[in-house]
């Protein structure tokens, strides 16, 4: 009697087991279906910049704090750098003692030089002829001749000299007016960049630095961009990038509106990969936006690539090596596959929504 009762129990445990094992089987069913690229990003405002200093200094002055609205052109920061404005107090000097109207009086010596030169020239050239007359009725000397000769080829020397002169010195003394003048205009410039100013019109959304921080060239001061305008700055894995189009439609969604589902349009895609993640950026505008956003906030966004509706769908994960399924009585059929998501797989042929799969085991 004992060893009865211990046969029914080991049938129980049989036959449970064996209902256990056997495999629940599934028809493919007809659903809408959507292929989609994912890709993560951040939120950034339109014509977001980092600002940076171009001379190195001390902050003295911080014009505004983060939230304010600016202008472009309005100062930002002022930068304290002696070196720079002793160096535009030297240019100005250097401007004022070369500048051309300053020095004309060397010109006028110059001039002086070549009036007297045409003076000397004359005189000799009439001496020079009185002689050669005189010689010619037999009268003087050849030597006598020789030196009027002598006298008037210097002259004429003395006054060719005389006016290479002043052309030198004029052009001389406008080289060095022209060069103290961009000298000047240069350390000018050199001083405006004491004073950042913002690039646009729209929010400062962050400052890096307080005043009496040193500043480089190398540090970011601040971060600005328009006021209420984001864009979605997308990276997309290199494996992807050769699906995505300009236009494509952007599914958004931000831990900040949990399980809130926006609208968006891809409008740019960098075309320089970034070597060390591997990826493409890409930007997309919303369509269809939160009412309150901020640069930083993260996303995660399916770019959709093509859909289909009513189309033969089986679970993603019945799949045998990505060709081919399980039917009920074990035999593996091959089948064509279209549209695919992370859920779902469009079966073209191979099987119908009369046919019962089993998944595949592990």
């Amino acid at each position: 009697m004992k060893l009865k009762r211990i046969s029914s129990l080991l049938f129980a445990i049989a036959f449970v087991t064996g209902c256990g094992n056997k495999k629940s089987s599934i028809s493919p069913e007809v659903k809408n279906i959507t292929e989609s690229v994912y890709a993560s990003g951040i939120i950034k405002s339109k014509n977001q910049y980092e600002v940076f200093t171009k001379v190195n200094g001390i902050i003295k002055t911080i014009f505004v704090k983060e939230g304010d609205l600016v202008k472009k052109g309005d100062p930002l920061f002022q930068i304290d750098n002696s070196n720079a404005k002793l160096s535009t107090e030297n240019a100005r000097l250097a401007a004022v003692t070369s500048d051309y109207a300053t020095n004309l009086d060397k010109l006028s010596d110059a001039k002086n030089a070549i009036q007297l030169a045409q003076k000397k020239l004359a005189t000799d050239s009439l001496i020079w002829v009185r002689q050669k007359n005189l010689w010619a009725d037999n009268v003087g000397t050849k030597v006598e001749l020789e030196q009027r000769e002598l006298n008037y080829d210097n002259s004429k020397n003395n006054l060719a000299g005389a006016l290479v002169k002043y052309d030198d010195l004029q052009r001389q003394l406008k080289l060095a007016s022209g060069q103290s003048k961009n000298n000047l205009n240069i350390s000018k410039t050199l001083e405006d960049d004491l004073i950042i100013r913002s690039d646009v019109d729209g929010t400062v959304y962050k400052i890096n630095k307080e005043q009496g921080e040193l500043l480089t060239t190398q540090a970011s001061v601040a971060v600005l961009g328009a006021s209420g305008e984001f864009i979605i700055e997308l990276n997309i894995d290199e494996h992807d990038i050769v699906n995505v189009k300009p236009n494509m439609q952007v599914l958004v969604r931000m831990d900040s509106y949990k399980s809130q589902v926006f609208e968006g349009t891809v409008t740019r895609i960098d075309p320089m990969m970034n070597e060390r993640t591997r990826t493409f950026k890409a930007e997309a505008i919303f369509t269809r936006k939160p009412q309150v956003l901020y640069p930083g906030l993260t996303v995660e966004s399916n770019i959709v690539i093509s859909s289909k509706q009513n189309a033969l769908t089986i679970p993603r994960n019945y799949l045998v090596n990505d060709s081919a399924v399980m039917l009920e009585n074990g035999d593996l059929q091959t089948i064509k596959t279209g549209l695919m998501d992370y859920d779902l797989v469009e079966v073209i042929s191979g099987v119908t929504s009369a046919s019962k799969i089993t998944m595949p085991a592990k």
